[in-house]
């Protein structure tokens, strides 16, 4: 009976420490959840500089003279020459200032004598008038005179003609002799032309002519 009740007091003291053995080990086993990963910040983004532009150190002031004795034409065809001579000005790295005023030639040369960079413009349309003409006739003939002060003094720099053919060094007859009409848009077409010839002939005078690309 003793036998007994030692044998089963060992199987139990044995089955407890397997049990505390197993129970140890599970502890051992367990792992704690990984951290959460710190956020890396986002740098803020480097603003771009803004680039300054450089102000022009050369100006050409464009102005038509609108009160002529030749007021049969309508003001688009001084829109005309003016848009084109400054459309040519543009190809240099002058600044174009356009007045859409009239501005009769003292104002031009007051503007000229005013200003240390400002070179002025001053555009005419002018026609050889022949009596016993029709009024497209008379529009064939129209001229374009520039002049060009210089800045400071009002000294011409340069001066000259130019026509509605830019090809020809005079006048010549676009439309039909025969009492025809040119439309009025080919008529303006042909004036922003001249107007064009004479913003690339100023150009040259002063030796800021620009390449021409193909």
């Amino acid at each position: 009976m003793k036998v007994l009740k030692r044998t089963t007091a060992v199987f139990l003291l044995l089955v407890l420490y397997v049990f505390v053995v197993e129970a140890q080990s599970g502890r051992r086993q367990t792992k704690p959840a990984p951290a959460a990963p710190i956020p890396t910040p986002t740098p803020e983004a480097t603003p771009t500089p803004k680039t300054q532009q450089k102000e022009p150190e050369i100006i050409f002031f464009i102005g038509v003279d609108r009160n002529h004795t030749y007021s049969y034409y309508p003001s688009s065809y001084d829109d005309a020459v003016l848009s084109g001579c400054a459309e040519a000005l543009r190809h240099s790295s002058a600044g174009v200032d356009i007045s859409r005023n009239d501005l009769p030639r003292g104002e031009a040369i007051k503007k000229s004598k005013a200003s240390t960079n400002t070179y002025t413009v001053l555009l005419q349309l002018s026609d050889q008038r022949v009596g016993g003409m029709t009024s497209n006739q008379r529009d064939d003939q129209l001229e374009l005179e520039y002049v060009v002060f210089a800045p400071g003094t009002a000294k011409v720099v340069t001066n000259g003609r130019t026509y509605q053919n830019a090809t020809r060094r005079g006048p010549i007859i676009m439309g039909p002799t025969g009492g025809g009409s040119t439309s009025g848009l080919y008529r303006e077409a042909l004036l922003k032309q001249a107007g064009q010839d004479a913003g690339e002939r100023i150009l040259h005078a002063l030796h800021m002519s620009v390449p021409k690309t193909n």
